[in-house]
């Protein structure tokens, strides 16, 4: 994991918050002989970024980031892909790979080949992260077995991707390859639908009106406390995960309200069993959840230092 990276020499990494910024000190740790640049639209985090040490280079243009790059990753909002292309369209080396870290990947696709017609686009989606952002939140260990889902197309070189592929390898990722459709679909179940739940499940319980804030915090219970650090996680990135992926997630939402009201009829009946064999089952999936690798088991979940 360890060994230089054949034919990548130089990443640029736009957007420097919690997986640009974890991108940058992972490839000081793995990949010693690739350098690295960095941006971020926001000078105060070009600021920090420069004394963490998150890329070799940190640049006051996105343009100046990505002169001969080998490969860009840009590391902003679903919602920005667009834009953040646009500012490096015409700084591009030829054969230079772009790639992305975002949550949802059709409008992606569409956004990048929009804005670099004649562009090698791979998009990717690192399946880490924590509750926390900005420069301060990265760690070079947040992409140790986790997987990273690469969604090439028909038209994808094969010999860029599997450049792609050994980077995110060399920084210790598990690396799985659907299409983009697919990711989406999957992705609205895994992760977008919870933290629409979780943001759901705390806005109800603060705004009850028998129950101030105030009692919310000081009684919470473990599942609630989960909830909440869920529902910490970076709302600008989120109202674009939902925005981008709605047709996925308008999808799974509805197999979940199905399921919910199944749940709902099962208490008010008084059928224990139909309880008892749906938590068994989801006990079933949380144990393999465990035995892969992408949790742990112990009460804090192995949060108390980055989190998941």
């Amino acid at each position: 994991m360890n060994q230089p990276l054949a034919c990548v020499e130089r990443v640029a990494i736009i957007g420097l918050g919690l997986l640009g910024g974890s991108i940058g000190l992972a490839i000081a740790e793995h990949l010693p002989g690739v350098t690295t640049a960095g941006y971020d639209a926001d000078p105060a985090v070009r600021t920090r970024a420069a004394e963490r040490g998150l890329a070799n280079d940190i640049c006051d243009t996105a343009a100046g980031a990505v002169a001969g790059a080998d490969l860009v990753i840009l590391c902003v909002p679903v919602g920005a892909m667009g834009a953040a292309a646009g500012e490096i369209a015409a700084s591009l080396a030829p054969g230079c790979i772009v790639s992305d870290v975002g949550s949802s990947k059709q409008s992606v696709k569409e956004a990048l080949h929009r804005a670099l017609p004649g562009a090698t686009i791979i998009p990717a989606h690192p399946v880490a992260g924590t509750e926390h952002s900005g420069p301060d939140a990265g760690f070079s260990s947040l992409f140790h077995n986790r997987w990273c889902i690469v969604t090439p197309d028909d038209q994808t070189d094969p010999r860029q991707l599997t450049r792609l592929v050994a980077f995110w390898e060399a920084l210790g990722a598990n690396v799985e390859l659907m299409s983009a459709e697919h990711h989406d679909l999957v992705l609205a179940v895994t992760s977008h639908i919870p933290h629409l739940i979780a943001y759901t499940i705390v806005g109800t319980a603060s705004d009850l009106e028998e129950v101030t804030q105030s009692e919310v915090i000081k009684y919470s219970a473990g599942g609630f406390r989960d909830f909440t650090r869920i529902a910490a996680s970076d709302p600008v990135m989120w109202r674009d995960v939902f925005l981008s992926n709605r047709d996925a997630v308008l999808e799974m939402l509805g197999r979940f309200t199905e399921d919910l009201t199944a749940l709902q009829r099962a208490i008010r009946s008084g059928d224990g069993d139909a309880l008892f064999d749906a938590f068994t089952r989801t006990r079933a999936i949380r144990r393999s959840i465990i035995e892969q690798g992408q949790d742990d088991a112990r009460p804090d979940f192995g949060r108390s230092d980055h989190g998941d």
